[in-house]
């Protein structure tokens, strides 16, 4: 498997939180609750930004700059 990409479309959130704890903060920003949810595992960017009505381009910039990418 190759090197996961913050911005895959299929990187569960779970796992994107895991190896760039700084975008935590983003999320937190955001009030949303997929911090710590069971769901995590299962949700991609993609649908936290569906299930919280934001832009998902916006919000991967911002994950981008968070992480230092």
């Amino acid at each position: 498997m190759g090197k996961m990409k913050l911005d895959d479309p299929d990187l569960p959130l779970s796992e994107l939180m895991s190896r760039w704890p700084k975008t935590i903060a983003v999320f937190n920003r955001h009030k949303m609750l997929c911090v710590g949810c069971l769901i995590s595992p299962f949700h991609t960017i993609v649908d936290a930004c569906a299930e919280y009505g934001l832009d998902e381009e916006v919000f991967v910039a911002e994950l981008m700059e968070a992480a230092g990418l």
